[in-house]
């Protein structure tokens, strides 16, 4: 298990938490009320935490599906990734897609997912493009799967 420091800023602040057994990303809650209007309303919503991250690791902020479903409210720049240097207050930058219903976050909701990955840190080096590795993909990009 993954030893991560935590400080909680603010009386509205909760530690992430897992919702089952096994989850993989742990509820980011909102420490502050805002609003998003309807139709691309958007915010960066505190969370009232400071994590200490470890070296090697990233936190990666990702949308919840229930608010996406149910409100049309996810996350923009997502994943949003949170480095192991950083020591500021997690926030969320959420977006309501609903064209008609305004959202109203409060403290306490559940509004994004974390997810801790180990991350490797690379060495580039320049190469020829005839020097890099073949594969079947080759130079495909968008679209070029098909459908």
């Amino acid at each position: 298990m993954l030893d991560v420091a935590i400080s909680l800023i603010g009386s509205a602040a909760e530690l992430p938490r897992y919702a089952n057994d096994g989850d993989a990303g742990c509820d980011l809650v909102a420490s502050e009320h805002v609003l998003l209007a309807a139709g691309g309303g958007r915010a960066l919503v505190g969370t009232g935490i400071v994590a200490a991250i470890p070296e090697g690791y990233g936190g990666f902020v990702q949308p919840r599906s229930g608010l996406a479903l149910r409100h049309g409210v996810t996350c923009l720049n997502t994943p949003g990734l949170i480095d192991s240097g950083y020591r500021g207050e997690i926030k969320v930058l959420l977006i309501n897609t609903d064209p008609h219903e305004d959202f109203a976050v409060h403290p306490g909701d559940r509004i994004a997912q974390l997810v801790l990955m180990k991350v490797e840190t690379a060495a580039f080096r320049v190469v020829g493009e005839a020097d890099l590795p073949a594969t079947e993909r080759g130079a495909g990009g968008f679209g070029s799967t098909g459908r």
